[in-house]
């Protein structure tokens, strides 16, 4: 999408990646794993890489995880994932970011994960998902999933999983809004009415999960069941047909 381009992707300043976590003891040791194998990748050239973890009221043993993988611990005041990815921005942005790349703690991102992300040349990145394990759910509903995802360039997809922009873009838009849910959908909305430059790529893809248990209202895991229940349901249709 053609626009303003804003600076950042290069030059001075530390490559951060944000993640907000809800009692994910069980998943963020594999995401965090991801990301320091994608830190580590050679077209980095060494840069420095700090990883922001928002610890949204989590009582298990998420933090634990979080500082053995030498990650940052944020605290956000106020509950919800529009709030955490919010606070660990701007612990990030405190921290001297220049780029700013957001995932979920039930993601794993590949190796050209951030590589990828500074090398195309907007102020915005919007990469797509592949679901890892489809256990619970029926071929139909994977079947769908995939027609929907497009894992392809100039896809129309925002998925906080697999998201990324510039620490100028980031503020040009006001950051996140301390919403519910959708708060990646709104930040990408408002870069988009600032007429900043958006790579929609299919590549780099990361992997999620399509757990039942949502973290947060209306996000990926009610997406998936409503899709299911579409499923379903245009299966009943089909079956009733004369």
């Amino acid at each position: 999408m053609a626009g303003t381009q804003h600076r950042g992707a290069r030059g001075p300043g530390v490559i951060a990646v944000l993640i907000p976590a809800h009692n994910e003891a069980r998943r963020i040791g594999r995401c965090l794993a991801s990301v320091t194998a994608a830190r580590q990748h050679p077209d980095l050239r060494g840069e420095q890489v700090q990883v922001f973890v928002a610890l949204d009221r989590c009582t298990d043993g998420t933090a634990r995880i979080v500082v053995d993988h030498g990650a940052w611990a944020v605290h956000p005041t106020l509950p919800g994932v529009g709030t955490a990815r919010a606070a660990a921005a701007e612990a990030a942005l405190a921290a001297g970011a220049r780029w700013l790349a957001h995932t979920d703690a039930d993601t794993r991102v590949p190796p050209h994960w951030l590589a990828a992300q500074l090398a195309c040349d907007a102020a915005v990145f919007c990469g797509p998902v592949r679901v890892s394990r489809w256990r619970g759910y029926c071929d139909a509903t994977r079947r769908a999933f995939e027609c929907w995802e497009r894992a392809e360039d100039g896809h129309p997809h925002v998925h906080g999983a697999n998201l990324g922009c510039s620490a100028e873009a980031y503020r040009c838009v006001g950051g996140y809004a301390a919403l519910a849910t959708g708060e990646d959908v709104d930040l990408v909305r408002r870069a988009e009415a600032q007429g900043l430059r958006i790579a929609r790529l299919a590549d780099p893809c990361v992997t999620t999960s399509a757990r039942r248990q949502a973290r947060a209202p209306d996000g990926f895991s009610h997406f998936l069941a409503t899709l299911e229940a579409s499923v379903l349901a245009a299966g009943v249709q089909a079956a009733d047909s004369p």
